[in-house]
């Protein structure tokens, strides 16, 4: 069975967030990046399942040289071998198509993805890669086992879950639960050492999406205290200022 696990190298999540001047640019200097939790979750069921059935797990990801630490720390944690596409990923649509290019030159059983990266959580390149592979899709996964060459899924849904069934190949999203995040011991972190990288360039894809401008949230105001006698008030802010009522 050969599993390919997508990967995002994102900034940790307790890391000072700043702009540019122009507000074109993330600015980078000083920030840590870790491997996206999401991500890791995939991966550790990816590895759970090549331990249990047999199977080599491959993880993949579009971004340049500075990544590669996070790719070794992936490899750490049990995937037998890596890909990076040395590329700037631009947007969602690039890394899918990225992606979508080095699978239909090698083909995979299944390929697993964070439900979202920690850092635009927009859960779409997971749908996208599907989509250009022409294969299903099942996003916000929390269980997921193999029989044979059928899946069965746990799939999040609004208000409860549903359980889908899918024949290999397919894409998942992992969310909470599909599996414990694995914590890479020394034995792990040696061996990440020599693991295969490959370098691949990428393709062409069309730029459907650009960044205009960055900006951080409207900061919070100030706690307004009204005294529990003129309580009358809180409705009327409610009302005027916050136009909630």
């Amino acid at each position: 069975m050969k599993i390919l696990v997508c990967i995002s190298h994102v900034p940790d999540t307790t890391a000072r967030i700043e702009f540019s001047a122009d507000k074109k640019e993330f600015v980078s200097t000083g920030v840590t990046y870790i491997l996206n939790p999401y991500d890791e979750i995939a991966l550790s069921k990816a590895v759970d399942l090549a331990t249990t059935a047999g199977g080599n797990v491959t993880v993949i990801h579009v971004g340049e040289i500075a990544s590669e630490p996070t790719i070794r720390k992936a490899l750490a944690i049990g995937a037998n071998d890596a890909v990076r596409i040395n590329a700037l990923p631009r947007d969602s649509f690039f890394v899918a198509g990225q992606i979508a290019d080095y699978v239909k030159k090698n083909p995979v059983d299944m390929i697993l993805c964070g439900r979202e990266s920690s850092d635009h959580n927009g859960s779409s390149v997971p749908a996208m890669i599907a989509a250009l592979l022409d294969i299903p899709c099942i996003l916000f996964a929390k269980s997921l086992t193999i029989d044979g060459t059928t899946a069965t899924l746990d799939n999040e849904i609004e208000g409860g879950k549903e359980i889908i069934q899918t024949s290999m190949p397919f894409v998942a999203g992992a969310s909470e639960g599909m599996a414990e995040w694995k914590i890479p011991n020394m034995r792990g972190i040696m061996s990440a050492r020599t693991k295969p990288l490959l370098v691949v360039e990428p393709i062409d894809v069309p730029q459907l999406t650009k960044v205009t401008a960055y900006d951080k949230p409207v900061p919070r105001s100030a706690v307004k205290l009204i005294p529990v006698e003129d309580s009358g008030k809180l409705f009327e802010m409610l009302r005027e200022e916050k136009k909630v009522i």
